[in-house]
């Protein structure tokens, strides 16, 4: 060898990463990809206090006689509007904000929310098959909570408190009848519809109201 010459030096080779390490980090990348795909976090505050002041309406409109006509087409007639006006702002929402909305979230979203406003739906019509009409209101509480609290799952934690909220007042709703039975009707029927309204109008507007401040609209 040259005197000038010096030998190479040969840097150690740098260690692979420890399997242990490559492990957690593939779990992580899957763990945030499938909170990322299963998450909805674009509600609409502003949607969900709209449908507050149309419950509020629609009870004003209906009056107090829980057996009359008018009482019951006004809030069947009620919910599909307050339901579009939520999805319309919703969407809204998502396309200002860029939130992820793929296909997959759409069926989550559907399958956790709708089963129980299709039994609700189906009890409806058993219900008043039956002339048992004090039984709506607490009916309708119960079974929308349930359903919200299934599809908040998927969303924004104050979503399955305000579930639980409804489900509450539903569970008051149906005990009332039985509890105050010595009432007069008109009493009963004032009573039901009041917590009709504290849940279908007050909880959406206060719930909405709180979900615009913290979320965003």
């Amino acid at each position: 060898m040259p005197q000038n010459e010096r030998p190479l030096k040969l840097e150690p080779p740098t260690p692979p990463p420890a399997l242990s390490d490559r492990a957690f980090e593939n779990l992580r990348f899957i763990r945030e990809t499938m909170e990322a795909a299963g998450a909805f976090t674009a509600i609409s505050g502003t949607g969900i206090t709209l449908t507050g002041f149309v419950a509020l309406v629609a009870m004003l409109i209906a009056g107090n006689d829980l057996e009359s006509p008018r009482w019951l087409l006004t809030w069947i007639a009620a919910a599909p509007f307050a339901f579009s006006a939520s999805v319309h702002f919703t969407v809204k929402k998502t396309r200002a904000s860029a939130a992820p909305f793929t296909s997959a979230i759409a069926r989550k979203l559907a399958l956790a929310f709708f089963p129980s406003l299709v039994a609700g739906a189906v009890l409806t019509a058993v219900a008043v098959r039956a002339e048992w009409y004090p039984a709506l209101p607490g009916m309708w509480l119960m079974l929308y909570g349930a359903a919200v609290m299934a599809g908040g799952a998927l969303s924004v934690p104050i979503i399955p408190v305000m579930g639980a909220t409804f489900m509450t007042l539903g569970a008051m709703a149906l005990a009332a009848p039985l509890v105050f039975a010595g009432w007069p009707l008109e009493a009963r029927s004032v009573l039901l519809n009041g917590l009709m309204a504290a849940g279908f109008g007050g909880v959406h507007v206060l719930f909405g109201l709180a979900i615009s401040r913290r979320y965003g609209g």
